[in-house]
């Protein structure tokens, strides 16, 4: 399990601990200076406690959860306010639990829900993942989730879990932190989370976030994102764009999606997290993304409506699976909420299907490690944001070369014999021309890589060829470019050897 870098949180988590209720003499401006600043001063209400303790007095402090069985966790009458919500599962990691077991909050006696949201994507982490990560009002900690949302009520609280899986959940522990008070300030809000999915996403159309009408703060998002067409990250180029109060155009408008997030380039520095921001998954196997961030100190407020867009790719061009969670605080009533997916299953992270690999293939990318360039870069490259068929979806990139320089990798040879080698190769505007030999001898024509177009190439003939068994060098000579060609980049996606 990964632990990812992160901010010391023991004196920000303080910052929750202030008194709720004005009414009671508590004065929360007055610990505006630091978050330990009002630890001295008196706090009022009565704490209490509701958790998943054996009832029994023995030791089986959980509650077992059968599939298509809903728990009520907490239920209590009067005011107050929940200050801290912990819970952990077994099975642990479970992805169809923590995606299909759903949460439920009811506030002062309403019907619907102010938050449903799955149990797993509540706490901050998508696609049923359990990561370690720290924030300011949401964490999972060595297999502990918290929650730390300062969650009101006026007149009562009630509290479910629904387990939707197909598996039984054996032990659902949790802790539920509140103060009790006689009353609280008839201004305070009711807390609400929201749970959205677009799989896939719409061309054209950007994808909803949270629409709301009311009278509320907006505090919070997680999204969860995940390319449908490869592994890039072009999703990433989406603007974030925030309507408040029936406005017709946005309020809020941004610059791209990971910069709404706090980051920049693409998270080109990885995982982390942080007070208000982070990024617990960025994984560039699978193409998707599992990022927060918190309007704590930027919250925004709204009096009629909110409805709060992201762009999926610069013109909400990428087709992606798109989940989130919106996290904001409103008086009541609110609106209703979409609707869960009829089918548990649809809640799922979707799994992608296997690349597609051409028989025989050595790939390009295989041959990074041991590859040499006379000048220039060698990388591997996805090439799934194209149209065509790459094979594995992916080339070894060789550019910042000239005419003249040469790239050598070594492809392995099972047993000795005469072939034919076929080489797929990339095209594209600013690719030159070249020369392939197989231990120092020319092989196959000149080759030239231009297209109008990013391309593959298809099977390209070098010839016949005979070859002992082993590592045998083949280079790739830049001899020049087409003269409609801005450069001399050169693409190697696989070789074949064609008994």
């Amino acid at each position: 399990m990964k632990l990812h870098h992160s901010i010391p949180l023991a004196a920000a988590l303080c910052a929750f601990a202030l008194p709720a209720a004005r009414a009671q003499g508590v004065n929360p401006s007055a610990v505006m200076g630091s978050p330990l600043a009002g630890l001295a001063m008196p706090h009022t209400g009565t704490a209490m406690q509701e958790s998943s303790y054996d009832r029994s007095g023995g030791n089986a402090d959980m509650r077992p959860i059968m599939p298509g069985e809903t728990l009520t966790m907490f239920e209590a009458q009067g005011s107050g306010v929940v200050r801290r919500f912990w819970l952990t599962i077994a099975p642990r990691f479970n992805k169809e639990i923590m995606r299909q077991t759903i949460l439920r909050m009811y506030w002062d006696g309403e019907t619907t829900p102010s938050v449903e949201v799955p149990v797993g994507d509540f706490f901050g982490v998508g696609f049923g993942e359990q990561v370690d990560f720290q924030s300011l009002p949401l964490n999972e900690t060595s297999g502990g989730y918290n929650c730390y949302w300062p969650m009101p009520f006026h007149k009562s609280a009630r509290w479910t879990v629904t387990n939707m899986s197909k598996h039984r959940i054996d032990a659902f522990y949790f802790n539920i932190d509140w103060t009790k008070y006689d009353r609280l300030d008839p201004n305070m809000r009711h807390f609400h989370a929201q749970w959205r999915r677009e799989n896939p996403t719409t061309p054209g159309k950007n994808y909803t976030i949270l629409e709301a009408t009311g009278e509320g703060h907006y505090v919070g998002t997680a999204m969860f994102m995940q390319n449908r067409r490869g592994r890039g990250l072009g999703f990433l180029e989406g603007d974030e764009k925030v309507y408040i109060d029936g406005n017709t155009k946005p309020s809020l408008y941004g610059t791209g999606t990971e910069d709404y997030f706090s980051s920049g380039w693409y998270y080109d520095r990885g995982e982390y997290s942080a007070l208000y921001h982070g990024i617990p998954i960025k994984d560039t196997k699978l193409g998707r993304i599992s990022t927060y961030r918190w309007h704590i100190e930027d919250a925004i407020p709204f009096t009629k409506s909110i409805r709060f867009e992201i762009e999926h790719g610069a013109v909400s061009d990428s087709i992606s699976d798109y989940s989130s969670v919106a996290y904001w605080y409103q008086s009541e009533p609110h609106a209703p909420f979409p609707p869960l997916p009829r089918n548990p299953a649809d809640l799922l992270a979707w799994i992608p299907p296997e690349p597609v690999k051409f028989p025989g293939a050595v790939e390009g990318e295989s041959l990074l490690s041991g590859a040499k360039a006379s000048n220039g870069t060698v990388e591997e490259q996805i090439m799934d944001i194209w149209e065509g068929q790459w094979s594995n979806e992916e080339q070894l990139w060789w550019r910042g070369a000239g005419v003249g320089d040469t790239l050598t990798v070594t492809l392995p040879v099972k047993t000795a014999g005469s072939y034919e080698l076929i080489g797929h190769f990339t095209k594209a505007a600013d690719y030159g021309k070249a020369q392939v030999s197989v231990n120092g001898r020319k092989v196959g024509p000149e080759l030239n890589f231009y297209s109008a177009n990013v391309a593959p190439s298809g099977p390209m003939s070098l010839g016949r060829v005979t070859l002992p068994a082993g590592n045998v060098p083949v280079t790739i000579t830049i001899t020049g470019k087409d003269a409609a060609s801005s450069g001399y980049l050169v693409g190697l996606d696989a070789l074949v050897l064609k008994p």
